[in-house]
Order: C-alpha cells, then structure tokens, then sequence
C-alpha cells in the first residue's frame, strides 16, 4: 500500500511539476476595437502580445535548457494573440474557444462563422455570420508558430547556427490558454479581460493544427498547475499525422510546415506514429491524465491526399480500431480539405460542398458534451476500400510497410457512401469530393472537384442520369432538400437556422429554369 500511495504522489508531482514553474508574466493590450453587436450583445476585437517564461529544466521540450535565460534564470517567450470576446465578459456563454492559427492564418471564423454565399478564407477575422458571438462564445487566436507571430528562445550549436526551441510552441498555447481561463491578473497587475468568466476551454485547430492539438495532447501539454488546460478539443481534417516541432530548427519558418505529398510522399516526422486518436488517448490516461472530450472530423479529400484512413486502422491492416469513449469521429461526405471560390492552378473546378453547418453543430453538440456530458451524436463514418494501383490516392510511406491506405466507397453516380451527408449530397446535383490535378500542386491535392449532372437525357447522352431524369420539378427537389436537413438536424449535425439557410438555397436554385435563365447546376 506504502508503495502505491508514494506512485501516486510521483504521479502527481510529475503532472502539476511539468507547468509549475511556466506562466504568462505579461499580458499587453495594444489594439481595441468594437467588433459588432451580436444576440450575445457587443463584443470588442483585443489585440496585443502575451510574454511567458519557462524552467529550463521542464521535460518534454528538447534543447529548452540550452536557450538563452533571463535574469532569474528563466526562458522566455513572446507571441501575438487576438482576442474576440463580450465587451461586457459576464455576457459570454462561459466557454473559451482557443484557435490555434495555421501558418500565421487564425482559422476559427473561416471554419465556424463562414456563409454559405461566400466561404470565407484562412485568415480572415471578420464576423461573417456571426455564429460564435451569437452563441457567447469567447475566442482566442493564440500564435504559435516560429516566424508567425511567436518569438521563440534560441540557442547557437555546434556549427554556430542560430536554433529555435520550437517544442515552446506548445508552451505557448498551454499557458495562455491556462491564463486566460484561470487568472486575475499578469505579474504586473494588468487584469486578464476573461477573469471570472471561463467555466471550460475548448480547443480548435485545422489541418496543421489539428495535428498541432494531437501532437499537444500526446506530449502531455494538456496539463498546467495541476489542471487540465483543454475540456474539449474540436479536430479538423487532421489526417493520421501529428506536427513534428519538438525539434530545434532553423528558421526562418517552423519546422512543421511541411507535410508529406505527392511531391514528397516519404516526408518524416508527419505519419511516424502514433497514428491513431485511441493509441494517443491511451497514452494520456497511462500518465493519469484525464482526456478531453474530442471530436475529429475528416474530409473525403483527407482519404485520398492525407492518408486519412491510417488515423482509423493504425499501420496494420484495413480494420477500423476502437475509438475511446471520449472521441467521436465524423467523415464529412464530399468534403474537400479546404474550399475555395476559386483555384487557377488546377485542372477542375474546386470543391464546392459547403460543410461550416457541420462545424458549427458539432461545436455546439462537443461544448454541450463538455458541460452537461449530453451524449453527442454517435461516430458516423465512410466505408473504405484500399486502392493500391491508383495514382490518385497517396500511398502508405516506405516507413509503414505493413500500412494500407484506403478510400471511400462511392455510389454509381461517384458521390462516397456512407459518413454525414448534407443535403449536397443526399440529394445530389453533381459528384463533389473527386481528385483534382495536378496532384504535385499541393493546392490542387486539397480542394478537390464538383462535376455537375446533365440537366436533360440529351445532355446526358447515356451517361448519368440527368437532373430531369432525378427530380420531377423543383418543388420535389425542395421537397427532398428539406428531408435531408431536418434529418440531419435531428442527429445533431445542423443547426436550426442553418436548415433555413440550406432550404432557402434550395428554392431559389434556378437548376429546372430554361436553359436561358439557368446558371451551372449547383
């Protein structure tokens, strides 16, 4: 008993020692504006730096000891962050939603506040819908990331080469995230414009970042002051990779910028493993961590481009593992990585499926898991097929020889089966979630295509059936869009006031007007 008793104290002096001695010493404010009047009320737009210093000796960021220390002894940092908050805080929902930035670019509004009439880019901090501040929600863009928006510790090595500590990436989040939700006040009495009012913290992160939220998790960075830094963690298109940055670069952009491609199909570092969101938890529960709520969503495109599939079989075989009981995963059927008006250099016509209503619901379904443990909707998943000899699918690296990567089964029309199908899908005008090219263009291997149906049999020409074949008349298109939504929205993957939008949408497509009045089908 002696002898459990004293593993459970190492225990936990491993897990409240890690971040005992980091924290964000200075918060500065130097931008505020109004942001918008919202059902939430008005919020204001914060913009300034944080600065925080670590022990040189804490574990799990390699060569931190052989940066340059402070006066006291510490290392430091700096980095940009952008807070969207209430102007009155006690106003907000009591949820603090983290972005983790990709490459520089915030993410959280292109990803849950995009209108379906213009999809908005990575980057862009406008309101557009709205969705988040109606809803309360607090957000922060936290930079990260070495030559966008953090200044790094550095080292000279060996060969006098200036190197950044990269892993202080990590650091970065963990503690500001920490800060926000849980202090009064900087070392130097600044207030934190959050103080009192976070009751949770969900993280968010695209692509890159959410391998960043992976890679965090795995590393035992969900932990700070003996508390659990994120309740929930909302995962985009992430893949089966993690973010290889517990590495000294050098410069003048971070390490993990790369991913393997077409172009460079056995990049290291991204597909190493653990490859599955069950062998990370598995990990942060053998620590005695408690894991966050998770949530991972993949796009058809993921499959074909990003390996997708080894984040559900591992490097072995074609079976799907088990996910914990604290993951859910969604395939978001016909989805492309990223969707864009428009992609010059490529052959087709982007993607154009537009999946923000699945975000924005699951958002709501994982904070509503994270509060009241409301049970979220169950997996929902893609079937897949393994695809060795085709060209447009990237194969298992040399690394993971025992690895098959495989990709959505599809219908006779060409759209996948299975996974949450939007009514674009359901009830089809054309085939979204196709390849594009070419595939070395990394744009290109991300987007994806949308090739529309014929609208008559004589445009058809024996090939698929048209739109007049498919649909008596718009109404019963409408009618049949309407369906859809609201089953949808029963599970828990729309939204009411997205439903009106999707029905709207619907009625007032011109695809059954005359071949005068009408535009490409939709």
């Amino acid at each position: 008993m002696r002898h459990m008793l004293r593993a459970a104290a190492l225990l936990l002096i491993a897990l409240t020692g890690r971040a005992a001695q980091a924290e964000v010493t200075r918060l500065e404010i130097a931008d505020r504006q109004a942001y918008g009047s919202f059902r939430a009320g008005a919020y204001v737009r914060l913009e300034g730096r944080v600065t925080g210093r670590l022990a040189p000796d804490e574990p799990g960021i390699p060569d931190l000891a052989r940066a340059v220390r402070d006066a006291q002894g510490k290392v430091t940092y700096s980095a940009r962050v952008i807070l969207f908050i209430p102007a009155d805080p006690t106003a907000g929902n009591g949820a603090l939603l983290v972005d983790v930035p990709n490459r520089g670019n915030a993410y959280a509004n292109a990803l849950y506040n995009s209108p379906r009439s213009l999809p908005m880019a990575s980057g862009n901090t406008e309101p557009g819908t709205g969705f988040l501040e109606d809803r309360g929600y607090a957000v922060a863009e936290v930079y990260w990331e070495l030559g966008r928006g953090a200044d790094l510790p550095s080292f000279t090595d060996a060969d006098g080469r200036q190197r950044f500590v990269e892993g202080v990436g990590f650091a970065i989040v963990r503690d500001t995230a920490d800060f926000l939700a849980h202090a009064a006040a900087d070392a130097g009495g600044t207030p934190n414009p959050l103080a009192g009012t976070i009751s949770r913290t969900i993280a968010t992160g695209k692509s890159q970042d959410g391998r960043f939220l992976k890679t965090f998790l795995l590393q035992g960075f969900n932990v700070a002051q003996g508390r659990r830094v994120f309740d929930g963690m909302h995962v985009f298109v992430s893949g089966a990779g993690l973010l290889p940055i517990l590495q000294s670069g050098t410069g003048p952009h971070s390490s993990g910028d790369k991913t393997p491609n077409f172009a460079d199909p056995d990049f290291p570092g991204v597909n190493d493993g653990p490859l599955t969101i069950g062998e990370i938890v598995a990990r942060v529960e053998a620590r005695g961590e408690v894991p966050p709520k998770m949530m991972l969503l993949n796009a058809t495109v993921d499959y074909a481009s990003l390996r997708a599939s080894l984040g559900r079989t591992g490097a072995h075989g074609t079976i799907d593992l088990p996910l914990p009981s604290t993951v859910r995963m969604y395939d978001v059927a016909g989805a492309s990585h990223v969707t864009v008006i428009k992609a010059p250099a490529c052959q087709s016509a982007p993607g154009r499926l537009d999946w923000a209503p699945v975000a924005r619901a699951t958002l709501q379904r994982l904070d509503g898991w994270v509060v009241r443990n409301a049970a979220p909707p169950a997996t929902r998943l893609m079937p897949l097929q393994p695809a060795p000899d085709d060209p447009t699918v990237l194969q298992a690296p040399k690394a993971l020889p025992e690895a098959i990567v495989q990709v959505p089964q599809r219908d006779a029309d060409g759209n996948p089966i299975g996974g949450v199908r939007l009514p674009d899908i359901a009830v089809p005008l054309g085939v979204h979630g196709g390849q594009n090219a070419p595939l070395t263009t990394f744009t290109c291997s991300l987007v994806g295509t949308y090739r529309p149906f014929p609208r008559t049999p004589d445009e058809a020409k024996g090939g698929r059936p048209s739109l007049a074949e498919r649909y008596k008349d718009q109404q019963d298109y409408v009618n049949r869009v309407g369906i859809a939504a609201r089953t949808l929205e029963a599970d828990g993957f729309l939204l009411p006031e997205d439903v009106a939008v999707i029905l709207n949408a619907a009625a007032e497509n011109r695809i059954f007007a005359s071949h005068t009045e009408a535009g490409p089908p939709r």
